[in-house]
């Protein structure tokens, strides 16, 4: 009978709750700040994190997960009887995460050939962040206690990573300005004009698709790219970072507009916040036009 285990990282921004309710492994990012490392989710939550960056000068830096790591969570998940492992990584172009799990599974064979053939690993490349992956994870958990076979839910979060669109908005540049995302001389200008830039992610990329003026253009704006571009009727998220009000305020404008509520919503961790900065907000769908 089979027994599959769902593993993805931190950038997934699956909840501790829901990392726990519906058995998902998320394996944890180690950040630097200074000559200080600290654990998401041990050493902080977001909220907890978010004031780090408030008060931190530098540039804080996330540590890859390597395939050391990977080979013994494989092994340690095969001693336990799984015979499918789906593990879905963060954007292969950000992080070396996801060509470290493709080593380990090698490397996890050659050191066990036993497990040949009772064991399957799919390695997933997610080519975006947050809940590109998060939201199929959650519904795969969903697909496994009906008995769907892993090689199809691996099949069903391959088909939706690869379809997925996620546009959101920045509300200062100053964190992206301190990793390089943006030059310093174009963040210093975008600030003073109070220029807004409404960022695209998908098929690994990252591309500033507009700017508005002003804090009040964002929302109205990435409702009207959404629902442009959004299979009709199909599920969406809401992206959001400290600002709950904000998420709410998006989550409102899309119901009314699609005429159905977001489907799920994701806070924005360390490994996005680090480039991103804590004031984000943005939507998560499956593209009619990728």
């Amino acid at each position: 009978m089979a027994k599959i285990k769902l593993l993805t990282d931190a950038a997934s921004d699956i909840s501790p709750e829901y990392e726990k309710e519906l058995g998902i492994k998320v394996i944890p990012f180690k950040v630097a700040m200074g000559d200080k490392t600290y654990t998401s989710g041990v050493d902080f939550d977001n909220d907890k994190f978010y004031q780090m960056l408030d008060d931190y000068d530098g540039i804080p830096v996330t540590s890859q997960i390597t395939a050391f790591e990977y080979e013994e969570i494989f092994k340690e998940l095969y001693e336990d009887g799984y015979t499918d492992i789906i593990n879905v990584t963060i954007n292969r172009e950000g992080s070396a995460t996801y060509n470290n799990a493709c080593m380990a599974a090698d490397s996890f064979f050659e050191n066990c050939p036993e497990a040949k053939g009772k064991l399957t690993i799919y390695n997933i490349d997610s080519e975006g962040y947050t809940g590109t992956y998060g939201w199929p994870l959650i519904q795969a958990a969903g697909k496994i206690k009906k008995g769907v076979p892993a090689a199809e839910i691996a099949a069903y979060i391959q088909d939706w990573v690869s379809n997925c669109v996620i546009y959101f908005a920045m509300y200062t540049l100053k964190y992206a300005r301190k990793s390089g995302r943006i030059p310093s001389a174009a963040a210093f200008v975008g600030e003073v004009m109070g220029l807004r830039p409404i960022m695209r992610i998908h098929d690994h990329q990252i591309k500033t698709h507009t700017k508005v003026r002003g804090d009040k253009a964002v929302i109205p704006k990435i409702l009207d790219l959404t629902a442009e571009e959004i299979i009709p009727h199909t599920p969406y998220c809401v992206v959001y970072g400290r600002d709950e009000k904000v998420r709410d305020e998006l989550a409102k404008a899309m119901t009314k507009r699609l005429g159905y509520p977001p489907a799920e919503f994701f806070q924005i961790g360390a490994a996005i916040s680090i480039n991103a900065g804590p004031q984000v907000v943005g939507t998560i769908f499956k593209s009619k036009k990728p």
